[in-house]
């Protein structure tokens, strides 16, 4: 069966998680991705190395499915060549700073001068307009400006997430407009911009806790682990570890306090609702705590699971990657790259389709790997070729 974006092709200028993951979605799905990058190789694709030529392992992974090529777009021969691609394109991936599309001539105006129909899909720090559209930015600012790492800190300390979430959320709901972008162009041959921005994603995904602070002025500060919206939620110590429980809900409450010895609670006015248990929440939280201090994380989370009430154990990245639940999924795909003896474990598409899955057909390309492959398809002869690679225009 054909891959559902077969025919497809992607140019990626991305840089780090939040343009490239979009390419590596759509590259997942059957497009045909080509990584263009810096001569002697772009900054992302040696963060957190892990072979011998200092490949990283975010390189690793979001390289995967696709096609790579070094190119300077901006000598004049590479700005011939990224013409020459685009007139091939569908689609142009950049995570640039508008000002830097431009000198590049990859903002849309350029872009659709040469291809009419073309799509391009840009992430930014702060999107095109407002005070900040010109600004830099990573995830961490994202998480900082949206107001999560105040809420997730404790103490008066913020804390960020350690998972860049704003990149990865970024990334993958612009693939979705980018699916947007090609089935409208299906329908009315019309190209057009994409446009996401980690503040925005950012903001979405803490969107219910700004409404509350609009509606309601409570001026919230962080609990850390501890919700504040239900009870309880929170990070647990046992006698060798930690489980993390959440309770939402007067079913899985009346569950938990049966199950602590506490029925008369559910009598009680202060736990009534989610809101009123989750304004009480340190004190369910200490009895969650006593509860669990002469268990085993794994008595605990039996105790638990018998009870049905929601719980799993905080695990380290080793134990992570045993977890029978994590195994059984076969989400890891062992995927082989130079130097690395015994591969990688490279997370596959994380949405499942029953019908066209999106799946790992190949490594992540060594710097340049595909370069002569796809000069040679625009017309470039083999002279032609080392005489830009001499002028280091790719």
């Amino acid at each position: 069966m054909a891959a559902v974006l077969e025919g497809v092709r992607v140019l990626d200028f991305g840089r780090y998680i939040a343009g490239p993951f979009c390419g590596t979605l759509l590259a997942d799905m059957g497009a045909e991705v080509i990584r263009i990058e810096k001569v002697d190789g772009s900054e992302d694709r040696f963060t957190t190395p892990i072979t011998p030529e200092g490949e990283g392992a975010g390189y690793v992974q979001l390289a995967r499915n696709k096609k790579g090529l070094t190119l300077n777009p901006r000598k004049p021969e590479g700005a011939e060549i990224v013409r020459k691609l685009v007139q091939t394109a569908d689609v142009v991936i950049a995570n640039l700073p508008q000002p830097t599309l431009v000198s590049m001539g990859l903002d849309y105006d350029s872009l659709k001068a040469i291809k009419p129909d073309i799509i391009l899909t840009t992430v930014s720090a702060y999107g095109s307009t407002g005070p900040y559209s010109e600004k830099v930015g990573f995830d961490g600012v994202a998480q900082a400006m949206s107001g999560n790492m105040h809420m997730g800190g404790v103490d008066g300390q913020p804390i960020k997430s350690f998972v860049p979430y704003c990149d990865f959320g970024t990334a993958s709901l612009c693939a979705f407009g980018t699916l947007a972008a090609i089935i409208h162009r299906m329908n009315t041959g019309e190209g057009q911009h994409v446009e996401g921005s980690l503040l925005r994603t950012s903001l979405t995904f803490n969107n219910a806790n700004l409404i509350e602070e609009a509606v309601l002025g409570l001026g919230r500060v962080g609990t850390g682990n501890r919700g504040q919206g239900s009870a309880p939620v929170d990070a647990i110590p046992t006698k060798d570890g930690w489980i993390m429980m959440q309770v939402v809900g007067n079913p899985l409450f009346e569950r938990w306090a049966n199950l602590m010895g506490e029925s008369h609670w559910l009598a009680d006015n202060r736990f009534s609702t989610d809101q009123l248990r989750g304004d009480n929440a340190a004190e369910i939280s200490e009895r969650t705590r006593q509860w669990a201090a002469d268990k085993t994380n794994e008595e605990a989370l039996a105790i638990l699971a018998e009870h049905r009430i929601p719980c799993g154990e905080v695990l380290k990245p080793a134990d992570t990657l045993k977890n029978e639940q994590v195994v059984e999924t076969g989400i890891f795909n062992n995927v082989g790259y130079p130097g690395l003896p015994d591969g990688a474990p490279i997370a596959g598409t994380p949405v499942t389709l029953s019908k066209a899955p999106g799946t790992i057909r190949h490594r992540a390309p060594t710097l340049g790997e595909h370069t002569e492959d796809l000069l040679g398809e625009l017309g470039y002869s083999s002279e032609q070729i080392e005489l830009l690679r001499h002028d280091r225009v790719v």
